[in-house]
C-alpha cells in the first residue's frame, strides 16, 4: 500500500507507490533540462508498452493479518500512518479492500514481476494488458524482504515481454523511462535520469535503490524503469514525498537483484538466503582511526550464534571482517547482502581483522529459515 511518512529531521516523506483507490491532485510539473534521444520516447514506448500490465487487487483482511504483510524493517512512522487507515477491529468483519499497481511480463507464457506490497495478502489479482486483455492471476512468489513478487497468467497465445538490463552499468546522469499505471491513469509514461546508485532507504536489510527523477507516482509500485534500449533496469517500488505525489524523488529495486530474486521465485515460490549467525555492528571513527583506516570499514561482530556457520568457521566476537568471498565490506549492508546471496552450504572465504592482524577463515554458509507468515 501506498503510504507517507515524516522521517526526522527531513520534511520530506517516503511513500510506497502502490496505488489505492484515490482522486489525484493535481499540479503543476518541475521541468528539467534532459538530452531526449533523436526523435524522443515514443519508439521505445511503442516496443515496450504492450508488455507493461496494470494490477488490480482485493483482499479481505483484518487488520492483524494486513500488518503482518508489511515489509521488515519499515520504518516506524510510516507503519503508524498505514495502521491508522486499518479497518476498526472490534469483532467486526473486515471488508474486502482494493488497490491499483503495475507490472511486467518478463516471459511468453505468462510469468509477471511486481512488487510484493501490490500483491500482499491479495485474495485475487487480476493483470489487464494495455490492449484491454484481463486475466486472472497466480502469485507464484513473494518476497517482502526485497519488494518483488512473481506472478503468473494463462493464456492461449504467446504474450508480449520486455528483457532484463543490467542495473551495474548504470551511472548517475543516464537517462530511464518509467511507464505504469499511476492513480489508475493506464499506460502513463515519464522520464529522467539517474539521480543517484545504491540508496539506503532504510526500507529493509537489502537497500541498493537506483534514485530516479523519472515522475513514480502512487500506482506506479511494480512497474519497470527502462533504459534507453528498451531494457528493465529497475522495479519502481517507493518515492520519497511530502504529501504522496511525486516531487521528482523515485526508487527502484535494480534489475541485477530483481532477475536473482525471480529466478529463485520461480523454482519453487521461495527465497533461498544464506545465513553466517553473526550479530554486527558499524565501526566507530575512533576505531579506524586508531587501525590507521581513513574511515570505518568492515563489520564488527557483536555476538555469534552456538552451532551457527560462523562459530562452525571459528569466527569470534569483536572480529572486524573486511571482506566476505569477492565482496569488500566497507558498511554492513556490503556483509548482509554477500551472505544473504550466497547459495547455502557452499563455502566462503572470510577475511577479518583480529587483534590487528589479518586472518583468511573459510565458512560453510547455512540456510536461513524464512520467518512465518
Amino acid at each position: 500500500m501506498n503510504q507517507t511518512f515524516s522521517k526526522a529531521p527531513r520534511a520530506a516523506a517516503l511513500a510506497l507507490s502502490a496505488a489505492v483507490a484515490t482522486t489525484p491532485m493535481l499540479a503543476l510539473a518541475p521541468t528539467a533540462a534532459l538530452a531526449v534521444p533523436a526523435g524522443g520516447y515514443a519508439d521505445l514506448v511503442e516496443a515496450v508498452s504492450p508488455a507493461v500490465v496494470f494490477i488490480e487487487v482485493t483482499a479481505k483482511q483484518q487488520s492483524a493479518q494486513i500488518q503482518q504483510q508489511l515489509p521488515p524493517g519499515m520504518p516506524e512512522e510510516l507503519r503508524r500512518r498505514f495502521e491508522q487507515m486499518l479497518p476498526d477491529q472490534h469483532g467486526a468483519e473486515a471488508t474486502p479492500r482494493q488497490g491499483l499497481g503495475s507490472g511486467f511480463i518478463i516471459s511468453e507464457d505468462g510469468q509477471i514481476v511486481t512488487n510484493h506490497h501490490v500483491v500482499a495478502g491479495a485474495e485475487t489479482v487480476t493483470v489487464k494488458l494495455a490492449d484491454g486483455r484481463s486475466f486472472d492471476a497466480e502469485v507464484v512468489g513473494s518476497d517482502a524482504m526485497t519488494d518483488i513478487a512473481l506472478l503468473k497468467v494463462k493464456a492461449d497465445v504467446d504474450l508480449p515481454k520486455v528483457d532484463f538490463g543490467t542495473s551495474k552499468t548504470l551511472r548517475v546522469g543516464d537517462e530511464v523511462v518509467a511507464v505504469g499505471n499511476p492513480f489508475g491513469l493506464g499506460g502513463t509514461v515519464t522520464s529522467g535520469i539517474v539521480s543517484a546508485l545504491s540508496r539506503d532507504i532504510q526500507a529493509g536489510p537489502f537497500d541498493d535503490f537506483i534514485q530516479t527523477d523519472a515522475a513514480i507516482n502512487r500506482g506506479n509500485s511494480g512497474g519497470p524503469l527502462f533504459n534507453n534500449d528498451g531494457e528493465v533496469v529497475g522495479v519502481n517500488t517507493a518515492i520519497l514525498s511530502p504529501g504522496g505525489g511525486s516531487v521528482g524523488i523515485g526508487f527502484s529495486v535494480p534489475s541485477d537483484l530483481v532477475q536473482t530474486i525471480v529466478a529463485d521465485l520461480a523454482d519453487d515460490g521461495l527465497v533461498e538466503r544464506g545465513w553466517l549467525g553473526v550479530q554486527i555492528r558499524q565501526m566507530t571513527p575512533e576505531v579506524a582511526n586508531v587501525l590507521g583506516y581513513d574511515k570505518p570499514r568492515g563489520a564488527v561482530i557483536e555476538a555469534i550464534s552456538e552451532e551457527s556457520p560462523a562459530a562452525k568457521a571459528g569466527l569470534k566476537r569483536g572480529d572486524i571482517i573486511l571482506s566476505f568471498g569477492e565482496t569488500e565490506v566497507d558498511d554492513l549492508r556490503d556483509l548482509t547482502r554477500a551472505v544473504a546471496t550466497t547459495t547455502p552450504e557452499s563455502a566462503a572465504e572470510v577475511v577479518v581483522l583480529r587483534k590487528g592482524t589479518e586472518q583468511t577463515l573459510e565458512v560453510t554458509v547455512g540456510a536461513l529459515k524464512p520467518k512465518p507468515a
